[in-house]
């Protein structure tokens, strides 16, 4: 069997930086075994499988993606997300309607809507589900950090838009190059509270980016993590951190050579953020993408 893939960086207007993805077209005779080993091949944070299906459905249910990391298939995650659109853009345009591409994932289907000529594409994420708040002093011991490092209006807690983060707001950006996640021991713990991983995030002040975040996870670190993004702005809108609608610019990956740039906005729906009855919604995580490589599987 031989199958085309290409290579995009996500989250970054410069190849060789932001996030970077493979994406593996006409995947709909593998099994999911075999797709697990094709990640593993291509060891990047997420690889995609893009099942393609008739033009008819597709249009009408989205093209059918699925996503996995080096060791388990998500659900959802936004770089692959956004950059599988942008492929599909790019080398599929009978899948673009309106300069829209509807993905069916596993969470069910997210739009990437492209603006102008180039691959600035902006997804809608699912609207939020609060989870537990955090004790900060376990958070702090687990992540590396003081629990003083940690802003003490805003306590960490878990947050999911299709895949759960637990939200770690920092006083300062400084304490970010200080994170060092107990991956064994914060995976078991944060798992018995609904969540997957930490996304650690602080303010920059007045000037851009508004906001610096890191992710570590099995053992190493994601360059730029979309869906824990998406969670991130649904908590700041929530929490009155960040205001309904204001796009905020958030740079990740600067630690390990990888900087990318996300733009990150949600709405609040019936009230304000001080209201019990008020509603995150309309959560939205934009970027481009570049193309960097384009090649054939070949497969035993």
């Amino acid at each position: 069997m031989e199958l085309d893939y290409f290579v995009v960086d996500v989250f970054t207007g410069t190849g060789l930086a932001g996030n970077p993805l493979a994406v593996v077209m006409n995947a709909g005779g593998l099994s999911a075994g075999r797709m697990q080993a094709i990640a593993r091949e291509f060891n990047l944070s997420e690889t995609t499988f893009v099942e393609r299906r008739a033009v008819a459905l597709e249009q009408a249910e989205g093209v059918r993606v699925r996503i996995f990391t080096p060791k388990e298939e998500l659900a959802f995650a936004g770089h692959p997300t956004l950059g599988t659109a942008s492929v599909l853009k790019l080398f599929a345009p009978e899948t673009v309607a309106r300069e829209t591409v509807t993905l069916s994932l596993n969470v069910g289907p997210i739009a990437v809507r492209f603006a102008g000529e180039g691959l600035f594409g902006e997804m809608r994420q699912r609207d939020p589900e609060f989870g537990a708040e955090l004790n900060p002093a376990e958070v702090a011991r687990l992540t590396g950090l003081g629990e003083d490092d940690l802003d003490s209006r805003l306590p960490p807690q878990v947050v999911s838009t299709g895949t759960a983060f637990a939200i770690v707001p920092l006083r300062t950006p400084e304490a970010l190059a200080r994170l060092k996640v107990s991956q064994e021991e914060a995976s078991q713990w944060l798992r018995e509270r609904g969540a997957r991983w930490f996304y650690a995030l602080g303010p920059t002040g007045a000037q851009e980016p508004a906001w610096r975040a890191r992710m570590q996870f099995y053992g190493g670190e994601d360059p730029a993590t979309g869906s824990a993004a998406g969670c991130a702005i649904s908590y700041l809108v929530g929490r009155g951190a960040a205001a309904p609608g204001e796009r905020i610019h958030l740079r990740q990956g600067v630690e390990i050579g990888r900087p990318s740039d996300l733009y990150l906005s949600a709405q609040i729906q019936n009230g304000s953020a001080e209201m019990q009855s008020a509603r995150v919604t309309d959560v939205r995580v934009a970027g481009s993408t570049v193309l960097v490589a384009k090649g054939r599987l070949f497969l035993p």
